[in-house]
């Protein structure tokens, strides 16, 4: 590898642009990362040319001066890369607002839409083509490189990266578990860095399962807020979390996707005031934010420099360095997590430091928490089997699975939404997918 002056850092889906400046922004405090190589990378011209001009501004803006590369050609960016961060979203707003519309029209309502569900499905199979393009380049052009995953389904696309690419080095990473504990230390009262805590599971469906101060449990304090705002309890996560023991890691409108007690009900809908299609209006947002940073670029008017505090910063600080820390991230199960499969890819801390991104062995998850996370895996294996298979079938298996699809729709209709979507998504999908099955 090498040193911190000049290590090299590949954004894959650099036009993904919101994102790519509050990474940079927060790799751009470390004076140690001040010279590093940094390598845009995207498919779309005009969102490539503004990512690079915003790496410049936040460069100029915080005193840094690393070198700065942009190029349509992935195989460049890759050229000799110490760390690869993946955000690249496949079929971007088009594809997403296909991932709903379509559903809806059989009745299903999904909240996100990007994890499990039949969003989450075939976004994944629509992302794992270009997965498995970039893994062998980076196979011969950057062999030893850190794959740095944000791109959902977290789970599932590091499970295929796993089965395609064993010797690829990734972990999968996700700010969820970290803003959950800040966001439980201001509810009760507690400086967040006064918080000692520790989480396993899922993406999006992990558990907190130790809540402390100074060894004091504070899981009662939060039963105390909770009793005291019974706005609290119209919250899907509260609700998980007074009748499983432990609280989720992911919001309320992405929890409600991986069960099947609340979409399907309007009385649920209404009690826990879930936002059916709230990711359109996320999406429409990033596109606004990058557009208004595309026009500040043009025009010269100011452009926000902030930091995200997001973990891949962290990670190439702490390789380059030797600084430890400990990050969540996903990764292949291998004995971390003893109630849930060995290949399933499961959230857990992990030290950082020059060695690398090392996980950290949780033990038993509380039965309920884990009999929660193996119907999520079994959805994942299904459709990763499908991509690597080569196995049609395994679209509609993985459907019929899926908890909340499953609580919503007979299995016919699940059949005939599959064959929607494999028309609608096309040429994303691989070849050996496209088939289209009926009943």
């Amino acid at each position: 590898m090498n040193d911190t002056t000049t290590a090299k850092i590949a954004f894959i889906g650099a036009g993904s642009v919101v994102f790519t400046r509050g990474l940079l922004a927060d790799l751009f405090t470390s004076p140690e990362l001040a010279h590093a190589r940094i390598a845009l990378h995207d498919i779309d011209p005009e969102r490539l040319a503004t990512a690079e001009g915003a790496a410049r501004h936040i460069a100029t803006a915080r005193g840094a001066k690393p070198t700065i590369t942009a190029d349509l050609d992935r195989r460049a960016a890759l050229e000799g890369a110490d760390f690869v961060i993946n955000i690249i979203q496949v079929g971007m707003n088009e594809a997403t607002r296909t991932d709903f519309d379509i559903p809806a029209r059989y009745g299903l309502r999904q909240t996100i839409g990007d994890t499990l569900g039949i969003g989450g499905i075939f976004r994944a199979l629509r992302t794992f083509p270009v997965l498995r393009a970039l893994a062998a380049d980076m196979a011969e052009l950057c062999p030893d490189a850190l794959l740095l995953n944000y791109t959902n389904p977290m789970a599932m696309n590091v499970l295929y990266l796993s089965r395609i690419a064993p010797d690829l080095r990734v972990a999968g990473l996700c700010h969820s578990v970290y803003w959950t504990m800040h966001d439980l230390a201001h509810l009760v009262g507690v400086p967040f860095e006064e918080v000692n805590y520790l989480a396993a599971g899922v993406n999006h469906q992990a558990w907190v399962l130790r809540f402390e101060r100074a060894g004091q449990d504070l899981y009662p304090l939060l039963d105390e807020a909770i009793a005291k705002d019974p706005g609290l309890s119209r919250r899907v996560r509260v609700d998980m979390y007074r009748r499983l023991g432990h609280y989720p890691t992911e919001t309320s409108e992405h929890s409600s996707e991986y069960v099947p007690w609340y979409l399907h009900h309007d009385s649920e809908i209404e009690r826990l005031r879930l936002p059916v299609g709230a990711y359109l209006e996320i999406t429409e947002e990033n596109t606004a934010s990058y557009e208004r940073t595309r026009e500040a670029l043009a025009t010269g008017a100011p452009l926000p420099v902030e930091g995200t505090l997001e973990y891949a910063p962290q990670i190439i600080h702490s390789i380059l360095t030797g600084t430890p820390r400990t990050i969540y991230g996903n990764v292949p199960n291998r004995g971390l997590i003893d109630n849930l499969p060995t290949d399933a890819v499961v959230e857990v801390p992990c030290l950082t430091d020059a060695l690398g991104v090392q996980p950290t062995r949780v033990g038993a998850l509380p039965p309920q928490c884990a009999a929660l996370n193996s119907a999520y895996i079994a959805v994942n294996d299904l459709v990763v089997r499908a991509a690597t298979d080569h196995e049609p079938r395994h679209i509609r298996h993985a459907a019929m699975a899926d908890p909340a699809t499953a609580a919503a729709l007979p299995v016919e209709r699940i059949w005939d939404l599959c064959d929607d979507l494999v028309r609608a998504h096309g040429q994303l999908l691989q070849p050996e997918l496209r088939a289209e099955l009926g009943h």
